[in-house]
Formats: C-alpha cells, sequence, structure tokens
C-alpha cells in the first residue's frame, strides 16, 4: 500500500504531461498552419518575390566568372602606370549598378550594355580624385567610341552646381556628368569588397562583367592605360 500511495502521484504527473505535451502539440501545429496560411503545403511551394531576380543575378555572375581567364590576361597588361589595376577574381556582374545619367533620369550599367567601360567614382572633396580627372578627359578623348566610354560618376551630396562648376573650370568637356548623390553606388562597392576610398575604378566589358579594378588614383593618360583599354575592346 505505502508502495501504492507513493506510485500514484507519479503515475497521475505522467499522465498529465502526456497530455500537456499533447495540447503543446496541437498549440504548435496551429501557430505553424497559421503563419504558413491556411494551405501549408502549396505556401511551402511558393518562391520568393525576389527570386526571379537573385535567379537572374547568380546566372550573371556565372556568365562572368567564366571570363576569369581574360580578366588574369588584363591585370596582366595593367602595368607602369596603372599597375595597381588588379584582376577580378573571380570577374562578377555589376550591370545592375545605378546612378543618374546626365539628364537626371535612373540608370545602370546595363544601359551601357556592349560598351566596354572604365567606371570611375570620384568627389570635388577628394584631391586625388581632382588631379586625376583631366587624364580621365583625356583618355574619353581618346580612345571613347561607340566601343569604349569613360563613365565618371560624381558622388558629391547635394546638387549638381559644384561638380559641373569644377569640371568646368579646369576644361574637363569630354566627360559626361554622371552622378550619385545618395553615396548608394559607392556603398554597393564598398560591400563587395571592391572600393576602399575614393577615387575607385571599374573596367568593366560590354556585357556589364567586372574585369578589372583599382583604389586609388592613376595617370589615365599614359600609354599604360591607352594599352589596356585596347586589350579590354580587343584591339
Amino acid at each position: 500500500m505505502a508502495d501504492g500511495k507513493k506510485l500514484m502521484p507519479t503515475a497521475r504527473l505522467l499522465v498529465i504531461a502526456a497530455v500537456a505535451g499533447a495540447l503543446a502539440g496541437a498549440i504548435a501545429v496551429y501557430v505553424s498552419n497559421t503563419l504558413s496560411g491556411n494551405n501549408a503545403p502549396a505556401v511551402a511551394q511558393q518562391v520568393p518575390a525576389n527570386a526571379p531576380v537573385a535567379m537572374a543575378n547568380s546566372a550573371d555572375n556565372a556568365a562572368c566568372a567564366a571570363k576569369a581567364d581574360k580578366a588574369k590576361a588584363l591585370g596582366a597588361a595593367a602595368t607602369g602606370e596603372i599597375a595597381a589595376m588588379l584582376p577580378a577574381d573571380p570577374p562578377q556582374s555589376v550591370k545592375s549598378l545605378a546612378f543618374t545619367a546626365p539628364d537626371g533620369k535612373p540608370m545602370t550599367l546595363a544601359d551601357h550594355s556592349g560598351k566596354t567601360l572604365l567606371v570611375n567614382l570620384w568627389a570635388t572633396w577628394c584631391a586625388p580624385c581632382r588631379a586625376e580627372m583631366p587624364a580621365l578627359n583625356a583618355l574619353q578623348k581618346d580612345k571613347g567610341s561607340d566601343k569604349f566610354e569613360v563613365v565618371a560618376v560624381n558622388v558629391d551630396t547635394g546638387d549638381n552646381e559644384k561638380p559641373k562648376k569644377f569640371l568646368s573650370e579646369i576644361n574637363v568637356d569630354k566627360l559626361s556628368l554622371y552622378r550619385d548623390n545618395s553615396l548608394d553606388l559607392f556603398n554597393e562597392l564598398k560591400t563587395r569588397g571592391l572600393a576602399l576610398g575614393l577615387p575607385v575604378t571599374l573596367l568593366v566589358d560590354g556585357e556589364g562583367c567586372l574585369l578589372a579594378h583599382m583604389n586609388g588614383p592613376a595617370e589615365w593618360a599614359s600609354p599604360d592605360a591607352m594599352r589596356l583599354v585596347d586589350a579590354a575592346i580587343g584591339k
């Protein structure tokens, strides 16, 4: 009897625990199904809203990664005045990088499809940037065509007045005034590990693939730079 009395509370506890466990399981199932909608299997099959974009980016990056040999060749061609230009490892798609066109309309690098681009981020408050603008202007003058363009993107905050005035004062007349006063473009490159500061320069092919990049200024009007551009566009 004594043993029986000792066992009874334990038995009751086991029953209570079992019932509580069943209820907890039922509640858990209800909450899970409620958060997933009325038709859980259908929700499990749903594709995230941004999946098409993610899939496109993945496909673009895969296509660009296949250009590793070209990136290495361009890296090897970057000598002398532009020796700091590094091959992309691996090449990646940058065609979604966004900024504003000279007419103020939003655009991306994809809008330059078919052209090899030297994309340069600069600001009027950046002394090395200011110093290399005439050389970038000369590069555009000598090599600009339907196959190549220097896309110099100013990242000053505020309106266009200050960068426009600066370019006019130093007689830069071949570079279009592309802009990003939000710094989103710079921050995107920073997130990708491509930008440490300003200026930063990207060499991008006609399919929007990054093939080489550089942090810091360079002598873009030099024969070394001209040869690199020729190599990039296949001359």
